[in-house]
Parts: structure tokens; sequence; C-alpha cells
């Protein structure tokens, strides 16, 4: 009997991993809003929209990871002069690397990333006065950077909640039969939902 309680003591002081640590691949699903964020000075002015996000992690160490983000299509409606001239399609992936603060044995893990964003323009369609005019638009796609921060939280042994913030840097030019706009989008995207670990 004095020999079961000891293992027992011993095991409950040995730290259980959480996550995070070397090896382990994390997936976190949930809702992502995008919000561009145009400048002043565009003559274009691109709407928010919400889709499923999805990111794909693996820690290649316990601080330091990689992360994929994707989501299903974005919808934009573009307006000029607060009149809807377009709706457009996008999808942005990015490839982030990443670097979490505490250790495999915190339930809370605050993280950090930085990396590249490549977005793709589809499915572009005149509206309003671009429509009338006969216009087609069509927008390049688009290179730049990508930052976002996060948290992650303990439910259990493989579930987590997760909140995270992205910045992503995209500038694309709107072609039209009436000239070519310069836009700079530059989106915030904000993302909540549940996490795997495997």
């Amino acid at each position: 009997m004095k020999k079961i309680s000891l293992l027992v003591a011993a095991a409950l002081m040995v730290p259980s991993a959480f996550a995070h640590q070397a090896g382990d691949i994390l997936v976190r699903g949930g809702a992502i809003m995008v919000s561009p964020t145009t400048d002043s000075n565009d003559t274009l002015d691109v709407q928010p929209n919400t889709q499923l996000g999805l990111t794909l992690s693996y820690m290649i160490t316990d601080n330091w990871g990689v992360e994929l983000l994707a989501a299903t299509p974005f919808s934009h409606s573009v307006e000029m002069g607060g009149s809807e001239v377009a709706k457009v399609k996008h999808l942005p992936p990015s490839l982030m690397a990443q670097y979490y603060f505490g250790n495999a044995q915190s339930k809370v893990r605050p993280y950090v990333g930085a990396g590249i964003n490549y977005t793709t323009f589809f499915d572009e369609e005149a509206k309003g006065t671009l429509a009338a005019a006969g216009s087609p638009v069509e927008l390049d796609d688009s290179w730049g950077i990508a930052a976002q921060a996060g948290l992650d939280m303990k439910i259990n042994e493989n579930w987590f909640v997760n909140g995270s913030v992205w910045y992503m840097d995209i500038d694309t030019d709107v072609k039209t039969d009436l000239g070519t706009f310069k836009t700079s989008i530059d989106p915030i995207g904000l993302m909540v939902g549940l996490g795997y670990r495997f």
C-alpha cells in the first residue's frame, strides 16, 4: 500500500504535457472575419466578409513552429463613392514562422508569427455603373508580408480554444475599361475557434 501511495504521489508530481511540443501537429478551425483597411486615398473601398478559417501548424521545437492559413473563399463588395461597382472573391493562403511563449506544460500559450501572404482574386463581377457601362473587372494577384498574434487555451489533453488576429499586406491593381485603380486592401483578420493536437 505504501509503494502504491508513493507511485501515485510521484505521478502527480510529474508535469503532464499540454501541447505545443516538438513534433506536434496542431489543427485550428473557426470563423475568420477579414476587414479590409483600404487607404483613404484609394478610389475603391472593399467591404468585410466572414468565412471558415483553417490553420495547420507543425511544432519544430517546444517554442518554434510553422503554420499555413487557409479558408473558404472570401467574397467582397467593392464600392466607389458609396455605391457597389464590383463583387470579387479571393483566397489568401499565408505561411508563417511562429514563436510560442511559455513551455509544453503551459495551459495558455500566447504566440506571434510573421511570414508571407499570397492572395489570388477570381470570379470578378462588375456591378452598378461598371456593369451598366459594360466594363469587365480584373484584379491582379498579390504577394506581401503577413503577421499574427494569437492565444491557445487548454480544454483537455487534445482540445484547446484559439483566438488570433492577422495582418496581411495586399496591394492590387483593379483593371476596368474606365481605368486602372491601385488599391491597398491590407486587411485585418480576426479568428475565433477550436484547435486539436495530434
